[in-house]
């Protein structure tokens, strides 16, 4: 139909004529209550931020030279962080002469993961980016 006479008919029924897709030939148009319809989209809108989480990244850093008892603290708060639905990033500085044995580190990652009783997955397995060893860990699907 014409766009004046869709123009007369929305107006007859006190309502809106949008356009849905006008670079189309014709153009595609819809009578509709605008207002009410940007409402019920804001609505929308609104209800996905609430129901949408947000993944953080926690870091935890270890060093090569750590103890058993500090390893177990580091688990326990790793594994705090994966029960709360976060990612942790696991961290190594190495300093001076650790340099040269980065695969020490790589194995203290290894035995913090394997600490963590199988509640988490690697991501990224340890690798060494200059003076660091990095790993990524998010939490395991139940």
């Amino acid at each position: 139909m014409s766009s004046r006479e869709a123009q007369r008919r929305a107006d007859d029924e006190g309502l809106d004529l949008v356009k849905i897709s006008p670079n189309a030939v014709p153009p595609v148009c819809k009578i509709m209550d605008y207002s009410k319809f940007k409402y019920e989209q804001s609505k929308k809108e609104k209800e996905n931020r609430r129901n949408q989480t947000v993944v953080e990244i926690k870091e935890i850093r270890l060093s090569m030279t750590i103890d058993v008892g500090d390893i177990a603290v580091r688990t326990k708060q790793c594994l705090k962080f994966l029960e709360a639905g976060n990612k942790v990033k696991v961290s190594i500085r190495m300093k001076g002469r650790e340099n040269a044995r980065a695969y020490q580190g790589v194995k203290v990652m290894e035995d913090f993961f394997e600490g963590l009783g199988g509640k988490a997955v690697q991501d990224k397995k340890p690798a060494t980016e200059g003076r660091n060893i990095i790993m990524f860990l998010s939490p395991a699907k139940s």
